[in-house]
């Protein structure tokens, strides 16, 4: 051990005798978590001393304060690294955890694993339920505002079938039995809550009956019980004991009634409980309705009717039989929870959106049938599920492979979204000679930048800020994500600003304030810097030079980055696995084949919809009286990142505001190192005039936007009111880009 050392251990051994809470237990005043300090002496090397801290992170839950547990050595070497142990259900569910802390790749909250139901909470478990189980209630209860809600919604018209149906078949004469059913359920659907549908078992005596093994017969004695013979051996045969309930009704398809119910009543009825189904899954929060009207139509329509049993949920239990149906709220607010194989109930119901979007965008070209307004509407926001499916796919596939797949997986398919629409519009733009879409690219980068800064931070801390009080998080590791974030926005505004000092700057429709021609002063329009083919001097001998090297230094900066992750910060992760209830398997919910399809599929649908996107979005700008910088800023900007902010939100409200800054980073490093120098690549090989030049409004609003992030980033504390300021600063300069005049060329 050196001296320095030495004296530092002696001054700490001093400093520990006089105030020993400050050391066992005690919370140091910059830190994010309680640190208990150990020391770790090796008996071989007593000089050595080892060390190592845990941050424990469950996947379960979030604790409130996590422990850190460092060594002694650790008070002496502040600079020496910490190791991050992450506790998960499983492996794949503890990988998925520790790329969320690895730089280049993209944060994701939701699983990729199957969870436990056993260990999820009642509401959870109340949300899957089947519609079958009696519970105890009070009558006072069912009298809320989802369940009157239903009446109006779906109870009136829902009975008004069944009694509709119900006439049919009795005027049918045969169908009287149906009818009858279809009357009580007419008063069923008009307010099932409390109610249960049981089918109604019919049994029939028990007996048993006796093969005898030899010729002998059975006396029956006078209480009824079977003997043998008196004097005669007792006969040796097997007893074959018969059940109790019947078997199925194999009568049922004898009847002439079933045919007419088939044929005549059935078929309306399916047709009412598909558009209800339709209807209340797309609600979400109805889905409770769903389930009743899709058990009823696959299971009581096809029951024979003297087996249906309606009756009140507490007399059910009287009766022997099953449970079909028992509904005791039509509406759960929970239902945002609601996953099918893993994938968001949104997510689902939005992929219709995108099947409608591209259907109408492709057959009716002319526009007779549908506005390009609504055409550009439906695109938009048929981007937001793709982008779902691209982000849980690239998780997916991360969690289950090792990092260097990991690692192209995020920077090929994590900029993909965005990528997509830049280039059809830079290639739609270039067709038609439009260099709007040219500005509407740029303005949508810049947009993505100040979202992401500004936008996701503090939304994240407004709403996080609502459950806790105060979130700390570690400011260093805030100021190297910001600080990485200048580099990388000064490498991109780098030629911007070389325009600035030595362009010559161009006026359009410039007229003299007197109305002569005489000198004085001038009022001009479409000011921007010359930086066409024509001024060769400073285009291609200066700033074309300078965009092609900050194109192959940015990529080269996040390589960089990826390795450094690897290699140098290999041992900050440690993961552990299970948390000794024995759930240590994966079910995954997609391999990664089926990732990979996905991801593909999405890809290729996101690409039909930056079509129809840039296709559609010229009548808008041109028709439009907001600024054509206000419209990429927002809406082509944030509306792929919309499954980003949800994360965002995620992790905030678990009390981990640092994953939530991460994702605003991660997508910010993302479009400076990857999708800029890529945009510039494609120029290269097929030009469609882009350059890497933005105006003065997109330069100083970036460097404004990190200079407050850099700012609020500084004590390493997370509150409502800090959010607030920078949803506060992301708003004026929203306000700027709509009262901001149109690009040049628009």
């Amino acid at each position: 051990m050196t001296t320095n050392e030495e004296t530092r251990r002696r001054k700490l051994d001093t400093d520990k005798q006089d105030s020993p809470e400050d050391h066992v237990g005690g919370q140091q005043p910059d830190s994010c978590c309680d640190r208990v300090c150990v020391a770790h002496v090796h008996p071989e090397a007593n000089d050595a001393n080892t060390h190592y801290c845990l941050l424990q992170t469950s996947g379960s839950c979030t604790p409130k304060h996590p422990q850190r547990t460092c060594s002694f050595a650790d008070e002496i070497r502040d600079e020496s690294p910490c190791k991050t142990t992450i506790s998960a259900e499983n492996e794949v569910e503890a990988q998925k955890l520790a790329n969320n802390y690895k730089f280049g790749f993209r944060k994701w909250k939701s699983h990729v694993t199957e969870r436990p139901f056993e260990n999820r909470s009642n509401i959870v478990k109340e949300l899957y339920s089947e519609l079958n189980v009696i519970k105890p209630y009070s009558v006072g209860s069912l009298f809320t505002c989802g369940n009157v809600l239903y009446v109006f919604l779906f109870g009136w018209w829902i009975a008004l079938v069944y009694v509709f149906v119900g006439l049919l078949m009795f005027l049918t004469v045969f169908g009287i039995p149906y009818a009858k059913l279809c009357w009580k359920l007419s008063c069923y659907f008009l307010w099932p809550f409390g109610k249960s549908i049981e089918k109604a078992s019919v049994s029939v005596a028990a007996y048993s009956v006796k093969i005898l093994q030899d010729n002998s017969t059975l006396e029956t004695e006078e209480d009824g019980k079977p003997s043998s013979p008196l004097l005669l051996p007792t006969p040796v045969g097997e007893t074959i004991e018969e059940p109790t309930e019947s078997p199925p009704n194999d009568h049922y398809w004898r009847h002439v009634s079933t045919y007419i119910w088939l044929l005549v009543g059935y078929p309306l009825l399916a047709i009412t409980h598909s558009v209800l189904c339709l209807i209340s899954w797309l609600l979400v929060f109805t889905i409770p309705v769903a389930k009743m009207s899709f058990k009823t139509l696959h299971t009581i329509l096809l029951i024979p009717p003297e087996h249906v049993h309606i009756s009140q949920a507490t007399e059910a239990q009287e009766h022997e039989g099953q449970v079909i149906l028992c509904c005791y709220h039509a509406v759960n607010l929970y239902y945002y929870k609601y996953t099918v194989d893993g994938i968001n109930v949104f997510a689902v119901n939005l992929l219709l959106l995108v099947i409608i979007s591209i259907v109408i965008g492709y057959v009716d070209k002319s526009n007779e049938f549908v506005s390009s307004e609504v055409k550009f509407a439906t695109a938009v926001i048929s981007i937001i599920p793709l982008s779902y499916y691209i982000g849980m796919g690239i998780a997916s596939i991360s969690a289950q492979s090792n990092f260097a797949v990991g690692a192209v997986v995020n920077a090929t398919f994590g900029s993909i979204t965005e990528l997509t629409f830049y280039i059809t519009a830079l290639v739609r733009g270039h067709h038609q000679g439009n260099k709007c879409l040219q500005e509407i690219v740029k303005a949508a980068l810049t947009g993505t930048l100040l979202g992401c800064i500004l936008f996701i931070p503090g939304i994240c801390m407004i709403i996080g800020g609502l459950k806790h009080r105060e979130q700390r998080f570690n400011s260093r590791s805030a100021g190297v994500s910001s600080s990485l974030l200048f580099i990388s926005i000064g490498g991109v505004f780098a030629p911007t600003l070389f325009s600035k000092a030595y362009g010559n700057l161009v006026c359009e429709n410039c007229t003299n304030s007197t109305g002569t021609n005489s000198s004085g002063s001038f009022m001009c329009k479409n000011c921007h810097y010359d930086l066409s083919e024509n001024n060769y001097s400073l285009f291609h001998s200066h700033i074309e030079p300078l965009v092609y090297t900050i194109s192959i230094l940015l990529p080269v900066s996040y390589i960089i980055g990826l390795i450094f992750t690897l290699k140098t910060h290999s041992h900050i992760y440690d993961i552990q696995v299970g948390d000794g209830t024995g759930h240590l398997g994966a079910s995954v919910h997609w391999s990664r084949w089926r990732a990979l399809l996905i991801l593909i599929i999405a890809t290729v649908l996101m690409s039909a919809c930056a079509d129809l996107t840039t296709e559609h979005i010229q009548p808008i700008l041109s028709h439009s009286s907001i600024s054509q910088y206000f419209i990429g800023v927002t809406v082509l900007a944030m509306v792929p990142e919309i499954p980003e902010i949800v994360n965002g939100v995620q992790f905030a409200l678990q009390n981990t505001i640092s994953l939530s800054f991460e994702v605003g980073s991660c997508i910010a490093v993302q479009v400076c190192m990857i999708q800029i120098p890529i945009l510039v690549l494609f120029n290269i090989f097929y030009d469609v005039g882009f350059v890497l030049v933005f105006s003065d409004l997109h330069l100083w609003a970036s460097i404004f936007s990190v200079l407050v992030v850099n700012y609020i980033f500084m004590d390493g504390k997370s509150d409502y009111f800090q959010g607030t300021a920078l949803v506060v600063v992301y708003l004026i300069l929203l306000a700027l880009y709509y009262f901001a005049p149109s690009p040049s060329g628009c």
